[in-house]
């Protein structure tokens, strides 16, 4: 199924965030940018290096009007007993979302079902609640965070300048493209 454009589903689940648990619901996440980044387990290997990655860029998201989620379908109790245990992910500052019925896995589809994990996904969604950008990984490759904000990047230049589109490695600041038919052929 192809997400882009599509408008996420209302939800509500609990979460871990800086040594508390909340809610997080749809409400909560429109009105900004939100990076929605499913993995498969708390506790695990490739796991605790992306969201640490995460986590050192968190203030460059935060600059750029966005937040992270990171979704996983362990508890917001494992969650903590996670951060409390280990230096990495004791220092996350953003929403660990918990999906332990596998709402929000179903709702991205991203859920294996038979292992009970999420694969690895990072959706990039706008203000009204649309999937601009996604990517899936198989559980064994890790992802950029350095990538992923720069999508994010390009995905707000192009909402904001729709008659514009950002080329291959297109960074802020970069010339972007405006489409016409004197280009067709030449670029």
């Amino acid at each position: 199924m192809n997400f882009v454009g599509h408008e996420i589903e209302d939800f509500k689940v609990n979460a871990y965030q800086d040594g508390e648990t909340t809610e997080v619901s749809k409400k909560d996440v429109l009105g900004k940018w939100s990076i929605f980044f499913f993995y498969p387990a708390d506790f695990s290997f490739v796991c605790p290096t992306e969201l640490e990655a995460l986590q050192d860029k968190y203030e460059e998201f935060k600059q750029a009007n966005a937040d992270i989620y990171s979704v996983s379908e362990d508890t917001e109790f494992v969650h903590k007993a996670w951060a409390e245990a280990s230096e990495k992910i004791g220092k996350i500052k953003y929403h660990m979302l918990a999906d332990p019925a596998g709402k929000l896995a179903r709702m991205f589809d991203v859920l294996d079902e038979d292992a009970g994990q999420a694969y690895r996904g990072v959706f990039i969604v706008d203000p009204d609640g649309i999937i601009q950008s996604y990517t899936i990984n198989n559980m064994g490759i890790g992802r950029s965070a350095d990538e992923i904000l720069r999508t994010l990047q390009a995905a707000q230049f192009v909402r904001e300048h729709g008659d514009r589109v950002c080329p291959a490695n297109w960074k802020p600041g970069q010339d972007s493209i405006k489409p016409s038919l004197d280009l067709v052929g030449k670029l």
